[in-house]
């Protein structure tokens, strides 16, 4: 928290939103483009996949199966109290399978870590200027160097309020309950196949900005 509070949060629910671009006609246009990828399109858009709780990790290592697997850039709900000031906004990286993103997005989603800042910000104190934060990450080439791989502001996205809306509605924003907001475009040509993940949620009015960063870890082959 900005004025150094700590607040413990065990995540009893955890949800990945999808496809949740403001531009609702570029988002068809995106899933049309994935289709042709082999990737199924969602039956509705925006998308919500609930994804098992032990998933959420602050942590600086992703432990995966291969090595076809990149994180995308999001900024995360998290409701730590039944009141309005109980909700925080943290920076966060969906880390995904892209080999079994073809077979299905929600196995995708259950198949690694959601990645969760260490510091937050109440989203009451951001409200009024939530568009202008930048959501940024890098990655690391072969070379040790960082490339920029995803930039926007948080105007491209739908907002926290669109969101608390539905969890309000499906009786789902109680504490304990995380919400990955879905992610930006990427840069074209950047390779996202990386070893490690660097994620800037910053808020240049406020001049402050959440940060997270980890390896990834491809797993040893199995025996047997």
């Amino acid at each position: 928290m900005p004025d150094g509070q700590v607040r413990s949060v065990t995540v009893t629910r955890l949800l990945n939103a999808g496809y949740t671009g403001r531009d609702q006609d570029e988002v068809a246009r995106h899933v049309a483009e994935l289709a042709e990828l082999g990737v199924p399109a969602p039956a509705t858009t925006p998308a919500l996949y609930p994804v098992s709780p032990y998933l959420a990790a602050q942590t600086d290592v992703v432990p995966v199966q291969h090595g076809r697997t990149s994180g995308e850039a999001e900024w995360a709900l998290v409701v730590s109290g039944p009141d309005p000031e109980d909700v925080l906004l943290t920076v966060a990286c969906d880390h995904t399978d892209r080999a079994l993103e073809v077979h299905g997005v929600a196995w995708s989603k259950n198949a690694s870590l959601d990645v969760l800042g260490r510091r937050a910000w109440r989203l009451v104190d951001v409200e009024d200027h939530l568009d202008q934060l930048l959501l940024r990450a890098w990655v690391e080439t072969g070379d040790g160097s960082e490339v920029l791989v995803q930039d926007a502001p948080l105007a491209a996205l739908l907002p926290p309020s669109y969101w608390l809306d539905v969890l309000r509605a499906r009786g789902l924003a109680t504490p304990g309950t995380v919400l990955l907001s879905g992610t930006v475009a990427m840069v074209p040509g950047v390779d996202q196949f990386a070893g490690r993940w660097r994620v800037r949620l910053e808020d240049p009015v406020r001049e402050d900005a959440l940060e997270l960063g980890y390896r990834v870890e491809v797993l040893p082959a199995a025996v047997g």
